[in-house]
């Protein structure tokens, strides 16, 4: 890339990933600093905010420019970005509430709050992915950074890690998000396919037809009406209040439930002829901004009122967009704008009732407004726009939508009407909120709220003044949305202005108002004769007795499929593998291919696993049929080494080893009788088992014996041995296939892996993973355990040989697998088998010393281990297209050096040291996991129990 070629469009990809940068530092920086932190991690929205105002001016004459950079081109995923005006004012609505955010939960958060650090990175990283999301200009892409707001969102509104109805409330949140995304999934993959691209401009330049793209595109407007709260699935949102205020200020009201309107904004230009679309969006969307307004009337809580309020607006927006022509999308990206500055406004005003009033309920407050005037003043301005009073900005979008709506005609009209009544009822839940928050209630105690910090008065009075700069002065920012809007039809001039005469747009807002404030007027001479208002119904009683449902079924079926048998489960299993491939196997009238003969060795090998068998029949004991089991896998990696396979020959014998010894850990630590003993099954359950074990082994054996004579396309590996070293940099065929060729099998693979890791630890540990196995005490500690150089030694089963023994070797074996790590792109290894290798060093400490030897040989969190390494091969991957190519594709850098000769490093490698870490904390885990936290658990228990469990576990 050349000094020329350098745009504001190319700073698109390292803005991204700044912000992944910043929000893994976040969290630390945030514990160092307190929460000061934060004003300084506002810097890089700040700059976020600067590069989209530059980019503005780019996009006023409709043109589209885009970034592109490969990623996955068989699954059609690439990075592109694409910048037009809607993009473009997204990622500045996000940036500049990301800042104020930030600078507001400077002060709002108490000093040594517990959840700064997780709440200062999620915030970042969600930033971020909302970017991302925008900015996509693939369908796949997308879908990615959709399901990214998702999760980050969860973690956002879950911020107190004991508070139960947090939690509870975050994951009611990302069900039903996540169950509209992978909906949304359905419908990307059909449009898709019928389009046959998964470019979006393409798509909308050129929409497709017929009753499958109609489909395709109710699936994706499942996706965009969960995310935005619409009906049916508006019920999380007022839940998701239990976020912190400013939280749910950035997610609420200005980035995430944002996503769905946007979605519809970005699709509206190519599908809002579609018949599908008006019908769906302005339907329901007109039934969420009545249910929302009407909601919002009988809340007590004035997050909550603000929470319907949002809902309402949404459906609103929603109803904008389903309309579709030109002046109603104009109004509709307008509104969108709007909603951000009045709405993130108030959720600050909340805020700081909230801290310093100490109650954000409206039955308790008091006199607030003589106390803060400025603020009350500042609610009074953003309440205004909230409800359509000029000059803020919100009436001059107001006006533009029903001026757009008027002339769409059709089904404009119906919208034009829903429209007038949810703004009438807007205006009334407005009143109901400024006299809530601010006003003296007779028989209510005065409040004494504190004087707010600068820090949330600040962000506050800054929106309040964006919204009324916007309001008053229309034009500086109407040739934005109007270059948007542009692209569905020709737009209306001076569509946003505060006057534009005596119309029927000015008549419907007149009315609304004058409806809207003899509403209020009535519910407050209502409140006064029978009492405040109160909600009629909990948000979300539908999803709850769905989750129950769900939960009732699953016990009920578990129960009756699973019972806590394991020859029955495992019986189950083979079973089905006997019927299924071995129905298939017999109607495919396959023929057995020829049997080589053996040679002598392999002969030997044979007779030896058949030897083998018979012992593991006649076992009267577990212990013993492990073993016996795992001398046939070590014959097999021999007979591997004798058909020159010797990768997978290494790889067996660490995967024989690892499973032999934590079989072992396993049946040491079961009770008398379970496993040692010789089973006690009848004749009947004998000869069950019988069956299906030589059914099994008919069906393997056919397979074995069938499948190398039915290969029709050609091994991936032939014609590799060339590239491998010019584009791999390795001789290895199977780890640059590992790490190269099928780099993203094993990416997805370490992904697993990961994901099991944390299963194990959750079904395990009985609070929170202890991370690493305990640790000796240090000079001078009082402890009733051993502080001598072996901290095993002197413990009841303890060998002092064993343990010198091992941790003499113990540096030794680590040295070998680094050795095997580096080597592995040339010679046998790599960073699977080095990993294993340090496993089974790791295991043999254990064994020898107990957990307190293993917290000696790895004093670290295996959950930080297993994060590292997928943070290091998620960087490896990038790497490739920063360096101009595909993600994971390798680049080979060679010097010379005096003396040494050459020297090269294969970027591969570091994908390589990622699997090996992942591997070494997988093991790890599994240690802590099987022994170390059973241990802790044994010697935790009353002596007269830690008895029973020693005489349970027998002689080790």
């Amino acid at each position: 890339m050349t000094l020329e070629s350098v745009t504001l469009e190319s700073f698109a990809v390292p803005i991204v990933l700044a912000h992944v940068l910043v929000a893994m530092v976040a969290p630390a920086t945030a514990r160092r600093y307190d929460r000061s932190a934060l004003i300084g991690l506002a810097v890089l929205p700040a700059l976020t905010t600067v590069w989209a105002a530059a980019l503005l001016p780019g996009t006023l004459d409709g043109a589209v420019r885009s970034v592109h950079l490969t990623w996955i081109p068989q699954l059609s995923l690439a990075i592109d970005l694409r910048f037009d005006a809607l993009s473009v004012v997204m990622v500045a609505v996000i940036s500049l509430l990301g800042t104020l955010v930030l600078l507001y939960s400077a002060r709002y958060f108490p000093i040594g709050d517990d959840g700064r650090a997780k709440y200062a990175g999620s915030l970042i990283a969600f930033a971020g992915a909302m970017i991302v999301l925008v900015l996509a200009d693939n369908l796949l892409l997308l879908v990615i950074a959709w399901e990214l707001t998702g999760v980050l969102s969860y973690l956002l509104i879950a911020h107190r890690v004991g508070n139960r109805p947090a939690r509870v409330a975050a994951t009611q949140a990302l069900i039903t998000t996540t169950g509209g995304g992978l909906v949304m999934l359905i419908g990307t993959v059909m449009m898709g396919e019928h389009a046959g691209t998964y470019s979006i401009s393409a798509i909308i330049t050129a929409p497709p037809t017929g009753p499958g793209v109609t489909a395709a595109l109710v699936l994706i407007l499942v996706g965009g009406i969960s995310k935005s709260a619409i009906v049916p699935f508006q019920f999380w949102l007022p839940g998701a209040m239990a976020a912190p205020t400013p939280a749910s200020a950035y997610l609420h009201a200005a980035t995430m439930v944002k996503a769905g309107i946007y979605l519809f904004a970005r699709f509206a230009p190519g599908f809002a002829d579609n018949p599908a679309w008006k019908p769906v969006l302005i339907g329901l969307g007109g039934a969420t901004m009545i249910f929302g307004a009407v909601a919002a009337l009988r809340q007590r809580d004035l997050k909550l009122l603000l929470a319907f309020g949002t809902v309402s607006q949404l459906g609103l927006l929603t109803l904008l967009m389903g309309a579709g022509n030109a002046d109603a999308l104009l109004a509709g990206l307008a509104m969108l704008v709007a909603h951000a500055t009045f709405k993130g406004a108030l959720f600050f005003v909340v805020g700081i009732i909230d801290t310093q009033a100490g109650t954000r309920k409206l039955t308790e407050l008091s006199g607030v407004g003589r106390r803060m005037p400025a603020l009350a003043v500042a609610a009074f301005l953003a309440a205004g726009s909230m409800a359509g009073i000029p000059p803020m900005i919100g009436f001059v979008a107001k006006e533009a939508g029903y001026a757009g709506l008027l002339e769409g005609g059709g089904w404009g009209l119906v919208a034009a009407v829903v429209m007038t009544a949810g703004s009438a009822l807007t205006v009334a839940y407005t009143g109901r909120f400024l006299w809530g928050a601010f006003s003296t209630k007779p028989g209510v105690e005065p409040s004494t709220p504190e004087r707010p910090p600068v820090l949330m008065t600040a962000p506050t009075w800054f929106l309040v003044g964006l919204g009324f700069l916007l309001g008053a002065l229309p034009m500086l920012w109407e040739p934005v949305v109007a270059s948007y809007a542009s692209t569905s039809g020709e737009v209306h001039e001076n569509a946003l202005a505060l006057w534009h005469g005596f119309t029927p747009a000015l008549g419907l807002s007149v009315l609304g108002i004058a409806i809207g404030a003899g509403i209020y007027l009535l519910q407050r001479s209502t409140d006064v004769r029978s009492g405040l208002a109160e909600p009629l119904w909990q948000p979300g009683i539908a999803y709850r007795a769905a989750i129950r449902g769900v939960e009732h079924a699953a016990a009920r079926t578990t129960a009756t499929t699973q019972r806590g048998s394991v020859p029955i489960s495992l019986g189950s299993v083979l079973v089905v593998l006997v019927i299924f491939p071995g129905t298939l196997l017999l109607r495919s009238g396959a023929q057995i291919s020829p049997i080589e003969p053996l040679a002598p060795a392999q002969l030997v090998l044979a007779l030896v696993v058949l030897t083998l068998i018979p012992a593991v029949l006649r076992a009267k004991r577990a212990v013993v049929a492990m073993m016996v089991v795992g001398g046939i896998g070590y014959a097999m990696s021999v007979l591997f080494i004798l058909r020159g396979a010797p990768d997978l020959a290494l790889t067996q014998m660490l995967m024989e080893s690892v499973s032999l010894v934590i079989a072992l850990l396993v049946l040491t630590r079961m009770p008398p009788g379970s496993a040692n003993e010789e089973s006690t099954r009848g004749t009947r359950g004998k000869r069950v088992s019988l069956v299906i074990a030589v059914g099994v082994g008919v069906v393997m054996a056919t397979l074995a014996l069938v499948i190398p004579g039915i290969r029709t396309a050609t091994p991936v590996s032939t014609g590799l041995e060339g590239p491998a070293v010019s584009f791999g940099g390795g001789q290895n065929l199977v780890n640059v296939i590992l790490v190269d060729v099928r780099g993203w099998d094993t990416f997805g693979e370490l992904s697993v892996l990961v994901a099991a890791a944390t299963g194990v630890a959750s079904l395990i540990f009985q609070s929170r993973r202890t991370g690493s196995a305990p640790r000796r005490p240090r000079r001078g500690q009082d402890s009733v355990l051993p502080t001598n150089w072996s901290p095993g030694a002197g413990t009841s089963g303890r060998s002092l040989l064993l343990e010198v023994a091992t941790r003499l070797i113990f540096p030794i074996i680590v040295m070998f697998s680094v050795y095997v790590l580096f080597v592995g792109h040339n010679l046998p290894g790599g960073g699977f088998a080095a990993g294993m290798i340090v496993g089974l060093a790791l295991t043999l400490r254990y064994i020898a010393g107990g957990p307190y030897e293993l917290g000696e040989a790895a004093p670290v969190d295996a959950g930080r281990l297993l994060g590292v390494g997928m943070v290091i091969v998620c960087i490896s991957a990038v790497g490739g297209m920063l360096g101009g190519g595909a993600a994971l594709e390798s680049h080979i850098w060679k010097w010379d050096w005096p003396v040494l000769g050459e020297f090269k490093i294969v970027t591969s490698s570091f994908f390589d040291i990622g699997v090996y870490l992942v591997v070494i904390g997988l093991v790890l885990d599994v240690l802590h996991s099987l022994g170390a936290e059973l241990d802790r658990q044994a010697l935790a228990a009353p002596p007269r129990r830690r008895r029973v469990r020693a005489d349970a576990r027998g002689p080790r």
